[in-house]
């Protein structure tokens, strides 16, 4: 095979890798400029600050519904990180274990259901007995969906830490457990943290699960146990109704959802730029 044939081959392929990239960003263009063109015409400081107008009255804003979502996600947050990062610590640290395959077959199989049936489960187990949706509830469904994401992350990133290291830590006299917390999870931070940050995008943008735990608010409310506004729910209760000034805010508050997972992964990066200096040195 002659070079010219080879460098042509080698060129191809890299202006086909290229092709496919801008190929697959087209629709994320799209979407972003759709999403921003029409949302930034409703966006003023009364939309954050203002509760939603009753029906037939043009303003108003989605402040109770910014709040909730900051803190549904917050407490899904709370309930989910720890256990899917302890989860995937023992997935990494027993990957030969039966019970460790059967963690990993549970978050696999996990990861898959539907959004809409983790909402009715939590339905069955966290309102129907109580006869209340509640912002807990709404939170256990998005904690729910967020373990597996986190779990699996976490066991890739641990596993991809070199395996000296870990020998280095036991060799001068840490217990296991010390050598797991305070030498590999410290060197797998970074990318476990971007790990977190998908699973917060993905459950910022979810309305199903909402629908059955939380439902909806049109007041402004901090409380736990009470039914509590989102950002999503709003969106999709305005986008459905027959007002055009309502249309306008649901693409405002789109353009919001938009933002807040931009701000969350710009937060991450630098998170993580952070820690791997503080690795390296």
């Amino acid at each position: 095979m002659s070079m010219w044939w080879r460098k042509f081959v080698s060129a191809a392929f890299v202006a086909f890798c290229g092709a496919s990239v801008l190929l697959a960003l087209v629709p994320l263009a799209f979407i972003l400029f759709f999403v921003v063109s029409q949302g930034i015409q409703a966006l003023n400081f009364e939309f954050f600050t203002s509760m939603p107008k009753p029906v037939g009255e043009e303003g108003g804003g989605m402040g109770n519904a910014i709040v909730g979502t900051l803190m549904l996600t917050g407490l899904g947050s709370l309930f989910a990180i720890p256990i899917g990062i302890v989860s995937g610590i023992y997935m990494a640290e027993y990957a030969g274990s039966r019970f460790s395959a059967t963690i990993r077959f549970a978050a696999d199989t996990l990861n898959g259901v539907p959004s809409i049936v983790v909402g009715v489960f939590v339905y069955g187990i966290a309102v129907l007995p109580f006869k209340q949706f509640s912002a807990l509830a709404g939170g256990l469904a998005l904690g729910i969906m967020m373990i597996p994401i986190i779990a699996r992350t976490t066991e890739e990133l641990l596993l991809l830490v070199p395996s000296t290291m870990r020998e280095g830590a036991l060799a001068l006299g840490a217990t296991r457990a010390r050598a797991v917390f305070s030498v590999v999870l410290p060197a797998a931070a970074p990318g476990i943290i971007t790990g977190v940050v998908l699973a917060l995008a993905r459950i910022a943008g979810e309305t199903a699960p909402l629908l059955f735990t939380s439902f909806n608010n049109r007041f402004f409310t901090t409380s736990m146990t009470q039914p509590i506004a989102s950002l999503t729910v709003q969106v999709f209760t305005y986008a459905i109704s027959p007002y055009e000034d309502w249309h306008r805010q649901a693409w405002a508050g789109a353009l919001v959802l938009v933002m807040i997972v931009l701000v969350c992964s710009l937060l991450a990066r630098l998170a993580t730029r952070r820690l791997e200096g503080m690795v390296r040195n």
